[in-house]
């Protein structure tokens, strides 16, 4: 019997199964034909060594962009955010400070926070922070 009608007799039953790719990976005549080393042989086994070769190279490039690009770009992009944020918050406590304390409220003008139909949970935004919005509970 040739080396392709064997390759084909083993890998045909489990192509149905559980598709082209796993059973030429689970086979065990491939996997015994590329220890013999019979790469040279057969150019279907040197397709598959070149396209496993080519996954590892492609699985070691996207790790190193990974940990060498895009780990360090969160960091100094976290940075970045802290000292924006840090200066947001010097700000705020800056102009608390020179209206004596107290955050100073926008002015009411008629079309700023107009609610028509409350929220199910009632007149304030679902992210109200007190320290920085009006309650429009209070309002009015």
């Amino acid at each position: 019997m040739s080396l392709s009608r064997t390759i084909a007799s083993a890998v045909r039953p489990a192509v149905r199964a559980r598709g082209y790719a796993s059973a030429v990976a689970h086979s065990p005549i491939i996997r015994s034909e590329l220890a013999e080393g019979a790469v040279e042989k057969s150019a279907f086994l040197k397709d598959i060594a070149a396209v496993e070769a080519h996954g590892r190279h492609t699985a070691e490039l996207w790790r190193k962009i990974s940990y060498f690009v895009c780990i360090p770009g969160i960091a100094v992009c976290a940075a970045w955010v802290y000292n924006l944020e840090q200066a947001h918050h010097e700000h705020i406590e800056h102009r608390k400070h020179e209206n004596d304390g107290v955050y100073p409220q926008p002015p009411a003008y008629d079309y700023l926070n107009r609610r028509i139909v409350p929220y199910p949970w009632g007149n304030n935004s679902l992210f109200y922070n007190p320290e920085i919005q009006r309650n429009m509970d209070e309002a009015d």
